[in-house]
């Protein structure tokens, strides 16, 4: 979610939110606006360089860290914060190099020891062949340490990598239950403008699979080469455990970074191999990880040496291969790793080691049966029950353990009638009496209370309008795009009737259409006595009145828009759900607000907006209705924003310093507008955020880190997993897959994106904000914030997809393939079952009414067969729409119906009807 640019805003925000209660371990917001923490007094900082077939680097002189990264022979850019060496040379700043352990001796408690805590003077150890630097770290890991630890970086065979040997130098057993190597790249955005960052900056993601774990670190514009960093023998990523900042750790904690947590930072993590300690302490609370917590035992005289090594690929589409060539075992989950119970998945996995068995985590939530592959891949077919996060377990011959982790949940029409239902009941407030006219609503939940939040000090969270009061009342909404309930169509007429209409949207006067930032506010002068006095009024987010009925922040209109866009097509294509008014009033206030967010929001339209698509289906329908000076007006705004876009580098500013919001929408105006080659940096940059990675938290997950501050209940800077970001940033990836059907990465990041936005959907309908993916908490915030964001992006892109992929042939996207000779069949289990992608034909099929049963697809003709479902009372005809999106695909004919409004009218029966699509 988003905030307005305003003096101290972290800090202010943090204050606000001082009543929550947060884990052991949380952070509040930094400020982004203090003045920067006085640089340590230390010695300039000497360097060795140092080079190897791939890269570019340099270690301190003094403390033997990374001080410099860069893939050989490139200038300007590097992996590391080098240009911020200097004010991070201290004790207490970590850089890759240093080590953290927790141990404890029989009998004893855990201990702590971090080498950047304290520095102190290293002793250089000998060399060898391949030694880059060694050194015998002990001393700096402080006083009553039972192990010797050195340290070696080195050039082994034309790889760099870093190793440790801990050796117990005791008389007694040493259980090493916390084990950590800082992974310190340059996140940091701070002081950049977006050129800079999109060119100097990186981000990390974590693939946490034990022996098969790796990071991936990219560069923000999405360009390779992406470096690759991968575990040795006894060095399984167990656990991405975050580097607490230290002004806000717990006392006494020295795992800690003096780097500010911000918007501008995410901060930086531990690549964790040991973590039983932390479970047993911090983690004590919180839910599964994503792996068993472990220790070892290292006995007296006992040595173990683990490593990382570092590596590129030379783009990000080549990780996999890349990890294929290093020896490293890959994964690959077709559609991913959300799986409904009514679906089929498939794991393909390619190792050198064979795979001795596959094990389940509860057991038999995921059932893996081997199946026929080719090409090096082993291909299993994953069947699941239950719910919530599983975990497979891969043990290989060599003794290496891989896990991936699925999400299981019910079948999609299901978990569509669950969120409609919670929505429109739990959620539905509407009472006489309340002061800022909220009735009838839907407001935000907080799933741990259960109970409607009416009153927060962040004010737009009660108050139905910016995304953390928005988010629920969409989710509503986009619901009924192709699940309509008319009990549930009845309420949000209503609500946007007496509510959006009468309250939220000022519908009079001279800024007729504009949308207010929140319905509620802070006036105790006019209201004494309502607001909770437990709760602190006192910050910058309790708008005054005047402040609430701002009409200036542009993402608040997209929400309304989508009420009534969704309004106007319920209306306009089926019968008897829609009854307050006919289809033109609402497609009319739909035009009228997006001319309103250009009138009344200037400023912050110039950004691109979460759910910006809902223009582009707006400016169709009025082309489709004939209102062609509507359109051409809306055009001609839209062309504007665009023109600006298309002058900029990398168009995806906002409010914030950067952003993964404004991709989606102006990819899309690209697109509209043949901007083609804004269109594919808009493409790479989201690639360069947005991985492919076997767990159901990360694959697709957009980076967002800083959103649990304006509409969480634990309100702290923590990666996000599932936030809005990932559903809406599918979108534009599944538009331009459909373009380039043999980019198979692309669908599978899309895919990975839209169903991740499920999983926030608890098993009664709930839908929560984001998951916590630091280990102390690994749960869902109890707050619906702004989930209603992605659940519009899987809303409009839910869709299936039948592919052939060469290597791993016929593929099912959101439904089960069953080939017979040159025929391929596919039923449809996405949550419409309105829109088919045939992608060896290029074919886009589309429906506004109806749904696609099962269809066909010929291989030899190319024809393609849908069986659409009878009619029902609410739709007794079929529209569809029909589009060849490649270049070489030949163009389709519809045999049967009616061509009117841009599609095909289909009647529908009281028995399945067929319809062919013939290429011409």
């Amino acid at each position: 979610m988003k905030r307005p640019l305003t003096p101290l805003p972290l800090v202010a925000l943090a204050l606000a939110v001082a009543s929550t209660v947060l884990p052991l371990g949380a952070t509040c917001a930094a400020d982004e606006s203090a003045p920067p923490q006085p640089a340590p007094a230390y010695p300039p900082i000497q360097t060795t360089p140092l080079r190897t077939p791939t890269f570019d680097l340099a270690l301190r002189t003094d403390t033997q860290t990374l001080a410099h990264l860069s893939p050989l022979g490139t200038t300007g850019f590097d992996f590391v914060p080098a240009g911020r060496e200097a004010e991070r040379a201290g004790d207490g700043y970590v850089h890759i190099g240093d080590i953290h352990i927790r141990l404890r001796t029989p009998g004893g408690d855990w201990r702590d020891f971090s080498s950047a805590h304290a520095r102190r003077p290293l002793a250089a150890l000998p060399g060898g062949r391949g030694i880059l630097a060694a050194a015998d770290i002990t001393a700096s890991l402080g006083a009553g340490l039972p192990l010797r630890v050195e340290r070696r970086w080195v050039n082994d065979h034309g790889v760099l990598a870093l190793r440790f040997t801990l050796v117990n130098t005791g008389a007694v057993p040493v259980e090493i239950g916390g084990l950590g190597l800082p992974m310190v790249f340059d996140n940091i955005i701070r002081d950049r403008d977006l050129d800079q960052a999109h060119a100097q900056a990186s981000f990390v993601d974590p693939y946490i699979g034990r022996d098969a774990g790796y990071l991936q670190v990219t560069r923000l514009n999405g360009q390779g080469p992406a470096l690759l960093v991968l575990p040795e023998k006894d060095t399984p990523l167990e656990a991405y455990r975050p580097v607490l900042e230290a002004r806000s750790a717990p006392a006494g904690d020295i795992f800690t970074d003096r780097s500010p947590r911000s918007q501008v930072s995410e901060g930086f993590y531990d690549w964790t191999i040991a973590s039983k300690g932390f479970a047993e302490r911090e983690w004590a609370k919180a839910g599964e990880q994503w792996n068993v917590p472990t220790s070892f035992t290292l006995a007296p005289g006992a040595a173990r040496t683990i490593g990382l090594r570092f590596i590129t690929a030379p783009s990000i589409r080549a990780i996999e291969d890349t990890l294929v060539a290093h020896q490293r075992p890959v994964a690959v989950g077709i559609p991913g790793y959300v799986v409904p119970t009514d679906q089929t998945a498939s794991l393909f996995l390619k190792a050198p080691s064979k795979v001795v068995a596959i094990t389940s985590e509860p057991a038999g939530a995921l059932r893996a049966t081997a199946e026929a592959a080719g090409h090096g891949w082993a291909r299993y077919r994953i069947q699941t029950s239950g719910w919530g996060q599983a975990r497979l377990t891969v043990a290989y011959a060599d003794g290496q353990k891989q896990t991936v982790s699925y999400y299981i949940t019910k079948p999609l029409d299901r978990v569509m009638a669950d969120l409609g239902a919670f929505t429109t009941t739990q959620q539905w407030f509407e009472g006489k009496g309340d002061p800022f006219h909220r009735s009838p609503a839907i407001l935000s939940y907080d799933h741990q209370d259960h109970r409607i939040i009416t009153q927060d000090a962040r004010v737009w969270v009660a108050g139905m309008s910016d995304e953390g009061g928005a988010g629920s009342w969409v989710a509503a909404a986009i619901k009924q795009l192709d699940n309509p309930d008319p009990v549930e169509v009845g309420k949000l007429e209503r609500l946007v009737d007496e509510t959006v209409l009468g309250t939220l949207q000022i519908a009079d006067g001279p800024h007729q259409g504009g949308v207010k930032k929140s319905i509620f506010y802070y006036d105790p002068q006019q209201f004494p006595g309502y607001y909770d006095p437990s709760i602190n009024w006192k910050t910058w987010t309790s708008w005054s009145r005047k402040d609430a009925e701002d009409l200036g922040r542009s993402y608040n209109y997209p929400h309304v828009a989508v009420g009534h866009w969704l309004l106007y097509r319920l209306a306009r294509n089926t019968q008897g759900l829609v009854h307050q008014h006919d289809w033109r009033f609402y497609l009319d206030w739909a035009y009228r607000t997006t001319v309103a967010m250009m009138r009344d929001a200037p400023y912050y339209a110039e950004f691109g907006q979460m759910e910006g698509d809902v223009f582009l289906d707006i400016l169709a329908d009025l082309r489709h209705e004939g209102l062609t000076a509507q359109a051409d007006e809306v055009e001609r705004l839209m062309k504007a924003r665009a023109d600006h876009w298309r002058g900029m580098k990398y168009p995806f500013g906002s409010e914030m310093a950067w952003d993964s919001t404004g991709q989606p929408e102006v990819y899309a105006w690209m697109r509209h507008f043949g901007y083609q080659p804004q269109a594919d940096v808009t493409r790479e940059v989201i690639l360069g955020y947005d991985p492919a990675i076997p767990s159901w938290g990360y694959n697709g997950n957009a980076r967002r880190y800083w959103d649990f501050l304006y509409g969480g209940k634990v309100s702290r800077i923590e990666r996000q997993i599932h936030h809005y970001g990932s559903a809406l940033n599918a979108v534009p990836l599944f538009d331009a897959f459909r373009q380039n059907p043999s980019d198979l990465h692309l669908l599978r990041v899309a895919y990975g994106g839209m169903m991740g936005g499920i999983t926030n959907i608890a098993q009664d309908g709930f839908g929560s904000a984001a998951f916590h993916s630091w280990p102390d908490m690994m749960q869902w915030d109890a707050l619906t914030g702004d989930y209603g964001m992605g659940f519009y992006g899987h809303a409009i892109a839910a869709a299936t997809y039948l592919v052939r992929d060469p290597q791993l042939g016929w593929l099912g996207f959101g439904g089960d393939v069953t080939p017979q000779g040159k025929v391929i069949g596919i039923v449809p289990r996405d949550g419409a079952r309105r829109r088919l992608f045939i992608a060896p034909a290029g074919l886009w099929i589309t429906l506004q009414e109806g749904h696609i049963q099962r269809a066909t697809y010929d291989t030899g003709s190319g024809e393609v067969t849908l069986m659409l479902d009878p009619a029902s009372a609410t739709q007794p005809v079929a529209r569809l729409m029909a589009e060849t999106t490649t270049t070489s695909g030949r163009p389709y004919a519809v045999t049967s119906g009616t061509l009117e409004r841009g599609g095909y009218t289909i009647p529908l029966g009281t028995s399945p009807v067929q319809v062919a699509l013939k290429p011409r």
